[in-house]
């Protein structure tokens, strides 16, 4: 699961961005202290950063630079500066594409696909293993001793969540939030249908007890 560090100042942009990015599966960080930020880009280690230029303490062009010179780090500039030449000097100092707000969604997240696998050099993991289960991810299955179950997409976020995360207690909050899909609200009882619906296949292929319900705090593969 790829990690994305989100360098944003707008509180409501970056929360945006960090349930959007969330809910096409994958991980994110974001800055929240901006007094030294090129430190907080190596310790993260993230697979790509999203960056805004008019940040707070300093200029988002010299931090692109910075996180340029101490690695290889793909740097996607996501900025109200819309003029040609701001661009050019982002590209020119280390970012690998550059996107305009307000932000087109579809376009944003097929130009972060781009740059992973540009960066990369290869393709998403097609499946995650954990407590004795396999998702495949690109086939919208999941496999056990006991055969294998199809899953709805829901399903398989929801899963693929608990499995990226195996041991811990997942609230209820964050898979609903995982589950905001083109700003339409999916209220909590949706969550608890998908997830009894969820348990059913998987007691289907011998894991009937696999998700635990931890009452008041969430859920736990």
């Amino acid at each position: 699961m790829k990690k994305i560090l989100i360098i944003e100042d707008d509180p409501v942009i970056r929360e945006e961005l960090a349930l959007l990015l969330a809910n096409e599966g994958y991980r994110t960080e974001a800055v929240t202290d901006f007094t030294a930020v090129s430190d907080q880009v190596r310790s993260a280690g993230p697979d790509l950063v999203l960056l805004d230029l008019g940040l707070p303490v300093r200029d988002g062009l010299s931090l692109c630079a910075d996180i340029r010179k101490s690695g290889s780090t793909p740097i996607i500039v996501v900025t109200s500066r819309d003029s040609t030449a701001d661009e050019l000097r982002a590209l020119s100092l280390g970012g690998d594409d550059y996107v305009t707000k307000p932000y087109d969604i579809p376009v944003l997240l097929a130009r972060i696909k781009a740059v992973l696998r540009r960066a990369g050099g290869g393709a998403e993991p097609e499946t995650l293993e954990a407590g004795g289960l396999t998702l495949h991810l690109t086939r919208g299955t999941v496999s056990a001793e006991g055969g294998t179950a199809e899953l709805t997409r829901n399903e398989l976020k929801i899963l693929a969540c608990l499995m990226a995360r195996q041991g811990e207690i997942v609230p209820r909050a964050d898979l609903i939030d995982m589950l905001w899909d083109n700003r339409i609200y999916i209220d909590d009882n949706t969550l608890s249908v998908n997830v009894t619906r969820l348990r059913g296949k998987l007691a289907d292929i011998g894991q009937p007890e696999r998700i635990r319900t931890r009452r008041g705090m969430g859920y736990q593969l």
